[in-house]
């Protein structure tokens, strides 16, 4: 079996393909390519988001794609600033508008706090994300989104949803790398029937200067980037590498090798990676 072909099934019985590509800092104008070119390659998956202001070439790509629309599953996230009903209900209709698609496969909640308050605050923001995740069940209701998500939700966010909600999320989008392996809320989603999706599983490109992944790496004979990509997949999550490079998107999905048990405990080890000018990431706004 590809890897293109590998599913995972979520809590209502949709099938969601194990491996993706992320589009993050891929300009609008460049995207729909990117996507076409992932396509051919065999992806079925593409992951977007609202704050990444590629939306509208993500969904044009997908419609001009070599395969049909409904074999394509498709995600975005409702802004993380958005923390109210009305909005997130708004929001859900223009990003629809954007891609020029019926429906999205999927939308996920993109963090359970605002940007500018990651690492600033204590606030959980448990009645704002009630409120963006009540406008997303109806947008499934609606038929707009097959299934809602979250993303980089801890224990008690999940538990907010699973506890005052008729919903229980699909997905939860969580950083994970060699370097940055959150095994506890892995363990919890999965535990509680929550899908787990790795994002920056090379770390935002700082794993290319670790010499012990780089070593790690030779002995498989594969490049850094496919032994990350295969440390995440073993780990039975979904995974997404992000290219807007063909040749780059070939090479994330030749990854039909094994990482032994010994060694994945070794990498799962590793900490104190060096994001270098990657240390502003994942957060627009807030303090690493």
């Amino acid at each position: 079996m590809s890897v293109f072909d590998e599913t995972i099934t979520l809590n209502n019985g949709i099938k969601i393909p194990k491996l993706a590509l992320g589009v993050w800092e891929i300009p609008d104008n460049e995207v729909s390519s990117s996507v076409r070119s992932a396509i051919d390659i065999g992806y079925r998956h593409i992951d977007t988001a609202q704050a990444y202001g590629n939306e509208r070439g993500v969904g044009e790509g997908v419609r001009n794609a070599s395969v049909d629309r409904e074999k394509i599953f498709v995600n975005s996230k409702v802004a993380a600033e958005i923390k109210d009903y009305d909005t997130a209900k708004k929001s859900i209709d223009e990003t629809l508008n954007k891609m020029e698609l019926d429906y999205l496969d999927m939308m996920i909640i993109h963090n359970p706090q605002p940007w500018k308050e990651v690492n600033q605050s204590n606030d959980r923001h448990f009645e704002g994300n009630l409120e963006t995740w009540r406008a997303m069940e109806d947008a499934v209701k609606a038929g707009k989104l097959k299934t809602i998500g979250v993303s980089s939700f801890d224990k008690e966010d999940l538990d907010n949803l699973i506890k005052n909600s008729d919903t229980k999320p699909a997905v939860n989008q969580v950083q994970i790398h060699i370097g940055d392996t959150p095994m506890d809320i892995i363990k919890y989603s999965q535990d509680n029937g929550i899908a787990v999706e790795a994002f920056s599983p090379v770390a935002h490109g700082a794993a290319m200067n670790d010499e012990r992944i780089k070593k790690m790496a030779d002995k498989y004979h594969v490049s850094v980037p496919q032994l990350c990509i295969r440390y995440d997949w073993q780990l039975n999550v979904i995974v997404l590498p992000k290219s807007a490079n063909p040749d780059h998107m070939r090479a994330n999905a030749a990854i039909d090798f094994v990482i032994s048990d010994e060694d994945m405990k070794t990498l799962e080890d590793i900490d104190q990676m060096n994001y270098g000018d990657a240390s502003v990431y994942p957060v627009f706004g807030g303090k690493l």
